[in-house]
């Protein structure tokens, strides 16, 4: 059995007494060394003087990677052409591992050998020198030779040359490195910088959101890049920018807060940098591509706004430095965000301001202009508009002599929809009511006809009536409104009900209508739910039974006190804050 030679290790051979020669070549190697520092063009240097030092056939410069620990083929003079391979194994493992030289004239003999290398540069190895790079302490890479020319052996002499000139070349590749580092932190400053002006030139949150996708993958590398905004009430994902990403796959990225590492991100606000994905059980796979990854959360006063998400098809893809730096640009882009979304916020509260008012105005010409002036009969009608203008409406309609329409009704929503909506219901009952028909069938085809021209989610609940002033007689039908209140002087109280539902639900709703005789001292009391579910800090509504208490107390006043009496309380127990529109008409039989 072949007894298997361990490797001579030979120590640093710095000491030993240098000839002239060695020492000349010594000197013109440092000098070509640094001529340069373009990283590039330095490993093209190295190469070359490796061959000459020792005499091989090839040479071989591996860099260690400071992202994955792991050495990495940058160069081979094989044709100058580079070849990239993580190599964990062999001859280069235990140079790494022990970061002491090492020649090799009969390899495959050798306990440290993998065929791996010769596999991946294309040569068969039969001698190799391999001798590490070490600089301040810390090992850079490895320099190997590789096949002595002219079929000889590689010779301790050669082992202390590549080792002299393995010196050099740590010194000349730490100062590339350094200078390389220097001149892409510079350029990414100068890129952050010109990102920012670029962030500061529009307030469009849509505009900026895709100017921080394309300005983040000038600052860090990557297949793939989103930026996610956190909604401050929700805490959910409310809006996002991507690139990379399977349109497919869009709604796996919609996530709550503390899902996946976007979500454990945006919940902790802390950075993160994940190798291998497939080995965190935070990963939700997304991007089928994906390797690695890492978040940054976008802060503003402590608090955060939104998330970066950058993925690589690569492992190890990122490193402290590229976290450093993304989260540099988060802070840019936080403010770039803030700033937008402030702008957003204001021209959306001043379009509402501008629908408000636009409401209101449509609300004031459904109102009357003057309570009516009717014998026996003392009627008072008010509308008082909330911050959010809702769809109540109240109308005195003169019919015939002796005949007056009362109509009081409440439209879903709010702001213009809602006045829109009852603007339609005006025109349509008003429209019914000069062809004369009943109550009952004023309403079914006012229903159908609000049915035809509504959204499913839209109605309007109405109260209408005609008073015959000279018989005293009131005929009403309710559509799904809040039932007026009827006070008799006995002290009993009785709520006008009889009707139907809200009108435009459905297209062939019916309703019943009522005739009620009015007698002196009674008082009815129209109101819509702005009135009653008037709330006060305790979140408790003003309620019916309040009403009741106020119309028994304060029915002797005239119907115009009667409703002042009434919004005063309101206003007491609201603090005098409304969310709904309060509409009210009151009549008194004299």
């Amino acid at each position: 059995m072949t007894k298997v030679k361990e490797p001579r290790i030979k120590e640093s051979r710095i000491r030993k007494k240098i000839d002239t020669t060695t020492t000349d070549w010594l000197v013109e190697s440092f000098q070509v060394l640094n001529s340069t520092l373009n990283i590039d063009e330095l490993i093209d240097i190295i190469l070359d003087l490796t061959c000459k030092a020792v005499n091989s056939e090839l040479s071989l410069v591996l860099l260690k990677d400071r992202k994955t620990d792991q050495l990495h083929l940058v160069s081979c003079e094989k044709d100058r052409k580079s070849l990239s391979w993580s190599l964990q194994e062999g001859i280069l493992s235990w140079v790494v591992e022990n970061q002491k030289p090492m020649l090799l004239n009969q390899p495959e003999q050798d306990v440290h050998f993998s065929e791996n290398l010769q596999q991946l540069i294309g040569v068969k190895i039969n001698n190799l020198l391999s001798v590490p790079l070490i600089r301040r302490g810390k090992l850079l890479g490895v320099l190997e030779a590789v096949n002595k020319k002219d079929a000889q052996i590689f010779t301790e002499k050669d082992l202390d040359n590549l080792t002299l000139l393995a010196n050099q070349i740590a010194v000349a590749l730490d100062n590339s490195i350094l200078y390389e580092r220097a001149k892409k932190e510079s350029l990414r400053k100068e890129v952050l910088l010109e990102v920012g002006k670029s962030l500061s030139s529009t307030l469009e949150l849509e505009e900026v959101l895709k100017r921080i996708i394309q300005s983040v993958k000038l600052v860090v590398t990557c297949d793939a890049v989103g930026i996610f905004l956190v909604a401050k009430k929700t805490q959910e994902v409310e809006q996002f920018e991507i690139e990379g990403y399977d349109p497919t796959l869009e709604a796996d990225l919609n996530l709550k807060i503390g899902q996946g590492l976007i979500g454990w991100v945006a919940k902790t606000g802390e950075p993160v940098i994940v190798p291998d994905v497939r080995k965190d059980e935070r990963y939700i796979n997304a991007r089928l591509a994906t390797r690695s990854e890492m978040v940054v959360p976008i802060k503003t006063d402590g608090k955060v706004l939104g998330v970066f998400n950058l993925e690589s098809n690569q492992l190890n893809a990122y490193a402290q430095e590229d976290l450093e730096l993304l989260t540099a640009f988060a802070s840019q882009a936080a403010v770039a965000i803030e700033r937008a979304r402030l702008h957003k916020e204001t021209l959306e509260k001043r379009k509402l301001e501008e629908d408000l008012k636009i409401a209101r105005e449509i609300q004031k010409t459904f109102l009357p202009k003057e309570d009516p002036s009717i014998a026996g009969f003392d009627i008072s009608g008010i509308n008082i508009s909330s911050e959010r203008v809702g769809g109540d409406y109240y109308d005195f309609i003169p019919i015939v002599e002796n005949q007056l329409g009362v109509a009081i009704a409440d439209s879903s929503g709010k702001g213009i929809p809602a006045s829109l909506i009852m603007a339609a219901f005006r025109a349509s009952l008003k429209a019914e009511i000069r062809n004369n028909y009943t109550i009952r069938t004023i309403f079914n085809k006012v229903n159908y006809l609000l049915f035809e021209s509504l959204e499913r989610e839209n109605y309007v609940t109405a109260v209408y009536g005609v008073l015959d002033t000279k018989s005293k007689i009131l005929t009403f039908s309710n559509g799904g409104h809040n039932p007026p209140i009827l006070y008799r002087p006995n002290g009993t109280i009785e709520y006008l009900t009889e009707g139907g539902i809200a009108l435009g639900m459905f297209p062939n709703s019916t309703y019943e209508e009522r005739s009620i005789p009015l007698n002196k001292g009674e008082v009815i009391v129209f109101y819509t739910d702005g009135t009653t579910e008037a709330m006060n800090e305790k979140r408790e509504e003003f309620g019916v039974k309040r009403l009741e208490e106020i119309i028994r107390n304060h029915r002797s006043l005239p119907a115009r006190d009667l409703q002042t009496k009434i919004i005063d309380r309101i206003n007491e127990f609201s603090g005098g804050k409304r969310s709904d529109d309060l509409t009210m008409m009151v009549i008194k039989v004299l």
